[in-house]
């Protein structure tokens, strides 16, 4: 029965909710059907994120217990983000350069959306700098970043707790055994939910086909495909460059993640896989200290396709207005992109957000955006792949650069995956 495995479950999902969504194209009562299918899929990923990244990230903490090597861990980390998510912009903005996918289009074809709530949430965000992020991360109160799923704060709150419970010795030891114990149970309750995931992903998809239908694609196929193909060329070009450094292959990551990737790709939602991407990854000899820390702040600083993506987008809508932007003009745009890919990292619809926090720094018209924001959800699917790829190689490499990782034990686990193939 293993090719009924997840993976092969959750592309059934996709195929039948694609299906289903092309039969009831344009008809909304169907959404009362589906919408709660992936709403519920989404809530239970919510509900156990929190847990899982507070506990293993206690527990890792505290078995390192030295602040100056938790200091030189968050420093490399952030470095190494900052040099990826670069090269992602100035890729996405060769590709955009190389294939023009807005020249000549005509946007009479295209069908304008509402983009008003990303416009009032840019607005709300932007309205912080970035020296104001890093301010925030300090929680004011720890359980209103709870009830927020404010990641960087958990991270801050858990990592200074996880060094407490170090420097008190033997009475830290039975809270680092409760902890644990909430790790395990959590991982035990996130491979339950899992096996609602192709279900989920049967509402998500569903609902999006039959509001946008296959149909919305064509006029902006020649962008659809840019991303898609930049993508590809990003993740097995640049990451695929990285592992190698790091003595593996991406091909290895995929093998590994493949269930993650595509249950990521599915729900457009990089949150539905991190507590197995932390699993996983430590499973693979990645330390808990290294994965619990790198996979939750990658997904605040380290989105390569997110950021690929808006550079990408941004070009294009300038080509589809006629603007040709200089040279001058578009390391002006990647110098935004840096800080607001960043800044405002964490809200919804980020993508869209980012772009309409950047594109009038070069004069690109805003309103560009409602005519692409139709496929966002499209182009989202495969941006989500690429940041969990991402963040996953990162704690590779972070525990390589830190001299930490099990090379032993990743054998043991790849061999595992070969036996259960």
């Amino acid at each position: 029965m293993k090719k009924f495995g997840l993976a092969f479950q959750i592309l059934v999902g996709l195929v039948l909710g694609i299906i289903v969504g092309a039969v009831f194209y344009g008809n909304p009562a169907i959404g009362a059907y589906l919408q709660p299918l992936g709403d519920i899929f989404l809530r239970l990923i919510k509900m156990i994120v929190v847990p899982i990244v507070i506990s293993s990230l206690i527990v890792g903490v505290a078995g390192v217990g030295d602040i100056k090597k938790l200091g030189k861990l968050g420093g490399k980390t952030i470095l190494y983000f900052e040099i990826v998510t670069t090269i992602a912009i100035i890729f996405g903005l060769l590709v955009a350069n190389v294939v023009k996918p807005g020249a000549g289009l005509n946007m009479e074809q295209l069908t304008k959306s509402d983009i008003s709530k990303y416009v009032d949430t840019t607005e709300k965000a932007t309205n912080h700098s970035f020296t104001d992020t890093f301010v925030n991360i300090v929680p004011k109160n720890i359980f209103e970043s709870f009830v927020a799923g404010d990641m960087l704060a958990i991270i801050f709150f858990s990592v200074i707790f996880g060094l407490g419970v170090a420097a008190i010795g033997e009475k830290g030891k039975p809270v680092i055994a409760f902890f644990q114990g909430v790790a395990d149970a959590m991982f035990w309750v996130t491979n339950l939910i899992m096996r609602f995931a192709p279900i989920g992903v049967f509402g998500l998809i569903g609902i999006t086909v039959s509001k946008f239908g296959v149909a919305s694609l064509l006029p902006l196929g020649k962008l659809v495909i840019s991303v898609y193909a930049a993508m590809f060329l990003f993740v097995f070009v640049i990451l695929g460059a990285i592992a190698k450094l790091c003595g593996t292959s991406i091909m290895m990551f995929i093998r590994i993640l493949k269930d993650e990737l595509i249950l990521a790709y599915s729900t457009a939602s990089s949150e539905s896989v991190l507590p197995k991407v932390i699993e996983k990854m430590e499973k693979f000899g990645v330390p808990k200290a290294i994965t619990s820390f790198v996979v939750p702040t990658g997904y605040s600083f380290n989105l390569d396709g997110s950021t690929l993506y808006q550079a990408l987008a941004a070009l294009f809508i300038a080509q589809m207005y006629g603007i040709d932007l200089s040279i001058s003009q578009q390391v002006t745009l990647m110098l935004v992109l840096m800080v607001t890919s960043k800044g405002i990292a964490g809200v919804p619809g980020v993508s869209f957000v980012v772009l309409l926090a950047t594109l009038g720094s070069v004069g690109i018209p805003l309103e560009g955006l409602a005519f692409i924001a139709g496929i966002d959800r499209i182009l989202d699917m495969a941006r989500t792949v690429v940041n969990v790829l991402g963040n996953s190689l990162a704690t590779v490499v972070m525990a390589k650069w830190e001299g930490h990782y099990d090379q032993k034990k990743g054998n043991q686990y790849l061999d595992s995956i070969k036996e259960a193939a």
